[in-house]
């Protein structure tokens, strides 16, 4: 998608080998213009899906969960890592790895929220090992749903997330992939990749 390269390009910080900071636009103030587009490839890239909800991982997989709901009209639900006082025991949970922060999350969803039978789309901002998006297909799984594809907004293609989840059989649609940083230059990977 070549609007979001540019974004990345202009105002994404390379910070070393693996780690990209674009905060400017996604992960600390977000461009809602961009956020609508992104949506909107995301409704594109998965119209032919019987989409009944989106799941995502706060915090950074929201504003882009939300507007590719607007195109759907469907309800967001977003794992939570921290359980807040109001959520109960009934919750399915998980474990999540962050490359980013080196930290195991616990991760849950009020069972209300993720029924059994729903066909789930997964988004989130980052995909670098694919422990996000394992995390939010073992909550899926545990309500009983179905995970019709995972949507990607930044990839980070010399990193193995997007094997693990295609060997696990899911489609993948990353907006932009990246294929290596070099010398603090990001290098996109060709669609073909």
């Amino acid at each position: 998608m070549r609007l979001l390269k540019e974004k990345i390009k202009n105002e994404g910080i390379v910070l070393n080998n693996s780690i990209l900071k674009v905060d400017a636009f996604l992960n600390h103030q977000i461009d809602p213009e961009l956020m609508m587009e992104l949506g909107r490839e995301f409704s594109k890239r998965f119209a032919d899906k019987k989409v009944s909800k989106i799941l995502t991982i706060e915090s950074s997989g929201i504003a882009v969960a939300l507007t590719t709901a607007l195109f759907f009209h469907v309800p967001v639900v977003f794992a939570r890592k921290q359980k807040s006082s109001t959520m109960n025991e009934n919750l399915y949970s998980t474990k999540v790895f962050s490359f980013t922060k080196n930290i195991t999350n616990n991760v849950a969803v009020s069972k209300k929220f993720l029924p059994p039978g729903e066909n789930i789309l997964i988004l989130d901002d980052f995909l670098a090992n694919g422990e996000a998006a394992m995390g939010l297909v073992d909550l899926v799984h545990q309500a009983g749903s179905n995970v019709v594809g995972i949507g990607i907004v930044i990839e980070k293609s010399f990193q193995p997330g997007r094997k693990r989840l295609i060997d696990a059989g899911y489609q993948v649609e990353s907006l932009a992939r990246i294929k290596a940083f070099e010398k603090g230059q990001i290098v996109f990977a060709d669609d073909n990749e």
